[in-house]
């Protein structure tokens, strides 16, 4: 696998050399641009890399006094090329990203189902823009500026609740919360139309639509349940924030001397999904090893606001089955595997702190995040409780970040966690 990857990835910057024509980027983070003679076509490349520290503590009978088995690894938890741009005109769009590590690549991996091969294709799509509104146009390059629909074809994220589509290098603690990583539909393979427009004035809706295989990313095996059907709509009443996607990164990097709203709604329908998280997770067969599954449904409701140097997000999450129960049956009624079902609130605010206060330029932040899961296959329900510190020295392209997240467990001993993390973004 390493000698298939360095190959592509070689073949990839030959064929972008090949082009001739290079644009050198004006600073730090913007990846490298290289065009057509004709200016048919756009390669973007970019590298990043998160390096992660963390520790673990038991708190014993939920009494701090009382703190024992520290365990704590070192861990390169994400690492990935990514290429995007546009094919024969602006109009068609696309991104390949890559997952080279153990760690990004080990979910779902060498099982039958993916032909026993690493899970290595995060990314893998094209966009076409079917039209464009009155005052846009489909040719326009950058997307704040097309205001139309687009169908996309091919592997990635499913429209679903906004943490999850924040990209991890945009992160505003060193990773995702706890009602995400239980409750999210993350990628998948098929279809998606999304259309944007204005109501009236800066208001401004976003409607997303999907139609997909179901069982996640690099499956090769075929269709083993039914298809996944996803619908969300954004609503932004104090119009756009700035380049069109600044609702999806975390922090308020981007200063707004008024505020910025987006709140978003959606539904997802899980038809037969043979997952015990529907995109995610083992897969349930029965003693004959044939495929189990019921219609599984995830409802999100998330909002961001960004003003001045403050930005909070905050999101709800329901999964359950058609029968609202999490156990998986086979026709004999016997019970083969357990959905990962239930509600969740993630809600995290970060106010950024005066530039340049050390020798290492950039800004410091200061987060908090409260998350509360309440399970219904059996799991211990779980609040947590997050306290963390960025310093970003050029944006998200270069960040250290720090954490401390007290684990309060129903029915189990507490846990305390540390993590800090470094995040390099060419």
């Amino acid at each position: 696998m390493g000698k298939k990857l360095t190959l592509l990835f070689f073949f990839m910057l030959c064929v972008a050399f090949s082009a001739q024509s290079q644009h050198i980027p004006k600073k730090f983070g913007k990846g490298l641009n290289f065009y057509g003679k004709d200016s048919s076509f756009h390669i973007k490349f970019g590298f990043r890399f998160q390096n992660l520290y963390q520790g673990t503590w038991n708190v014993v009978n939920d009494d701090l006094g009382t703190i024992t088995d520290h365990n704590s690894r070192f861990l390169i938890r994400r690492s990935r090329l990514k290429f995007n741009g546009f094919a024969f005109s602006p109009r068609v769009q696309w991104k390949i990203e890559l997952a080279l590590t153990n760690r990004d690549m080990a979910n779902g991996a060498t099982t039958p189902e993916m032909s026993n091969a690493s899970n290595l294709v995060l990314d893998a799509f094209a966009d076409y823009r079917l039209f464009a509104y009155k005052g846009s146009s489909v040719n326009t390059y950058k997307n704040a500026d097309f205001y139309g629909m687009f169908i996309r074809f091919g592997q990635g994220k499913l429209p679903g609740n906004v943490e999850r589509v924040v990209s991890s290098a945009n992160l505003q603690l060193v990773d995702r919360s706890l009602v995400n990583s239980r409750f999210n539909i993350d990628r998948d393979i098929g279809i998606q139309i999304w259309n944007k427009h204005k109501v009236s004035g800066d208001f401004v809706m976003k409607e997303k639509v999907a139609i997909s295989q179901g069982e996640g990313r690099n499956i090769t095996q075929g269709s083993f349940g039914g298809y996944n059907y996803t619908g969300r709509v954004e609503f932004l009443p104090l119009g756009l924030f700035k380049s069109d996607k600044d609702d999806y990164v975390g922090s308020a990097l981007t200063y707004y001397k008024s505020p910025k709203v987006m709140v978003g709604v959606g539904y997802d329908i899980n038809d037969n999904a043979v997952r015990n998280r529907g995109q995610l997770g083992s897969f349930i067969q029965d003693g004959n090893g044939d495929y189990v599954g019921e219609q599984l449904n995830t409802f999100f409701a998330d909002a961001v606001v960004k003003y001045k140097r403050f930005s909070l997000m905050t999101e709800y999450m329901d999964k359950k089955t058609s029968d609202g129960t999490s156990a998986v049956l086979d026709a004999a009624g016997t019970q083969v595997g357990n959905y990962t079902t239930g509600r969740g609130l993630n809600v995290q605010a970060g106010i950024m702190l005066n530039k340049n206060v050390s020798i290492m330029q950039g800004d410091l932040e200061l987060v908090g995040r409260l998350t509360s899961v309440d399970f219904t296959n059996g799991q211990n329900d779980e609040n947590q409780y997050t306290l963390g510190v960025n310093r970003f020295i050029a944006g998200h392209k270069l960040k250290l970040q720090a954490d401390m997240t007290y684990r309060k467990i129903i029915g189990a001993d507490d846990r305390l966690m540390f993590r800090t993390q470094l995040d390099v973004h060419f």
